[in-house]
């Protein structure tokens, strides 16, 4: 039985193991990073370069994280930032306005992007130039407080994120539940639409901490993108797997671990083999349990 009794504990004993925080080196800003021996070296993220007063050249984080080294790259990855877009990235944003040809989406970004009404597909998918009466029926396809799923287009001139949803898989998000996680935690996949194996549970993982949780029916696509609603409604044991497998990242997150499907589908095998119920996946037990796991897990690593 362990000892442990707390999430902070587990934490902690996660930070020990090999591979955790504590065999890293964290600086907060301000700090200089020490680059003996590294002649030549590059400035990554998160550093900066600054003179000193005999006229020699150091190395200066300009944020809190750990560092990183690369052969000559030396960066600062963040323990914790707001959502930095890439081009290509599946993000999961809700709709805050409509106004301009554009709506404006929330992604938890420094600003709120941008999807403009040619980006998306007409009902029907017709392939035509909008009108000014498209214009007026914006409110037909995405209104506020939508959850919708997108793609990174392009950036615009003062920073702000373009986004896109012409593929049938994005669109409005329905009959699901929405988990949100410090975007660090994200393993970046080669698809971010999951299937958790044969548990009725499907994921959208948005690269900006943002996961959608659905039955695997509600993420269907219907005529106007991803996400119609589930026809017939879903069954209560869609809907526990759903709930099972979103308390699963909660947890995840909770100990700082990456979310990625193999990491849920693990700790979603581990809940039904304790027989928890899905409110007990949120005990701080079963956070100890699956810490403990992950330290096993890296310690038999070579």
């Amino acid at each position: 039985m362990s000892a442990l009794t707390s999430v902070s504990e587990a934490r902690e004993m996660l930070e020990g193991a090999p591979g955790g925080l504590l065999e890293e080196q964290i600086v907060a800003v301000g700090d200089r990073i020490d680059t003996a021996g590294l002649e030549g070296f590059l400035r990554g993220h998160g550093t900066q370069v600054i003179t000193l007063d005999d006229g020699d050249e150091a190395l200066m984080a300009t944020v809190c994280g750990a560092v990183q080294r690369v052969n000559k790259l030396i960066s600062v990855r963040p323990l914790k930032s707001r959502y930095s877009a890439d081009l290509g990235d599946v993000v999961v944003g809700r709709v805050t306005e409509i106004a301009g040809k554009r709506w404006r989406v929330n992604i938890s970004a420094r600003q709120q992007a941008q999807l403009m009404l040619s980006a998306v597909n007409l009902p029907g998918g017709m392939q035509r130039r909008r009108t000014a009466e498209d214009e007026l029926n914006m409110r037909t396809l995405f209104k506020e407080g939508d959850l919708i799923s997108a793609e990174v287009q392009a950036f615009q001139a003062d920073g702000s994120v373009a986004l896109h949803t012409r593929s049938d898989k994005y669109g409005k998000l329905d009959g699901g539940t929405l988990v949100t996680v410090c975007p660090n935690l994200i393993k970046r996949q080669k698809h971010h639409f999951q299937a958790l194996g044969d548990t009725g549970a499907s994921l959208i993982l948005g690269c900006n901490g943002l996961i959608w949780v659905a039955p695997s029916a509600a993420l269907a696509v219907d005529s106007r993108g991803a996400g119609g609603e589930a026809d017939p409604p879903s069954a209560l044991a869609s809907r526990e797997a759903v709930c099972r497998a979103a308390n699963c990242i909660r947890c995840l997150a909770s100990l700082h671990l990456p979310v990625y499907p193999a990491a849920i589908l693990e700790a979603f095998a581990l809940s039904k083999e304790l027989q928890l119920s899905v409110k007990d996946i949120l005990d701080p037990a079963f956070a100890v349990r699956i810490a403990e796991v992950e330290v096993e897990r890296r310690q038999a690593q070579p």
